[in-house]
């Protein structure tokens, strides 16, 4: 499976920071959030870190303008899960939320779509369980500041697939991330 849309569930810190390096790779990237204000933010943060880019002649104005017309947002997990064929939950680490949104992924992701979450303290195997596709779950813990850090960890559960993480790889090298598989 060729990924081509990441949707990016949760605009508070992290999702932003995410949603810049998938628009930088060419990714088609949905933002989604829970309120407007939210989405206005991480957007602001998507541009400015872009300038800031093309100022520090990091990208080039093209590469720039291109990323921003792969970006866009949403008010709706279900209709992002519908477009997306790599999720990730940015959602805050609280069990609950990350149960919620992996039970959203399960119900109206795309059958072959990838569910992945960011989180640093629920295991991906307690998430995976809760689905109908185990084997196309995995952790893909970015590291804070995640347009300046090169690092990207992929948390491998005992039930996901070889072909699930190969295409993270291969979704890391499009972001120039430093990737490593961890088993979990």
């Amino acid at each position: 499976m060729e990924i081509k849309t990441i949707g990016i569930i949760g605009a508070g810190t992290i999702g932003p920071a995410i949603a810049c390096v998938a628009t930088l790779a060419g990714y088609k990237t949905i933002l989604q959030g829970v309120s407007a204000e939210l989405l206005e933010e991480g957007i602001a943060y998507v541009r400015h870190t872009l300038d800031d880019d093309v100022a520090a002649e990091i990208i080039t104005p093209q590469e720039n303008e291109a990323a921003v017309a792969n970006l866009e947002i949403s008010r709706s997990v279900e209709d992002v899960c519908r477009q997306a064929d790599l999720l990730i939950d940015a959602t805050q680490e609280e069990l609950e939320v990350k149960l919620e949104i992996f039970t959203l992924f399960d119900k109206f992701a795309k059958p072959d779509a990838i569910l992945a979450s960011t989180s640093l303290t629920i295991p991906i195997s307690d998430l995976a369980e809760i689905t109908f596709r185990t084997e196309n779950c995995v952790g893909m813990r970015f590291r804070t500041a995640v347009p300046q850090s090169k690092a990207l960890e992929i948390i491998r559960a005992a039930e996901t697939s070889e072909a699930t993480v190969a295409i993270c790889l291969d979704v890391a090298r499009r972001m120039r991330r430093e990737a490593v598989v961890i088993q979990e």
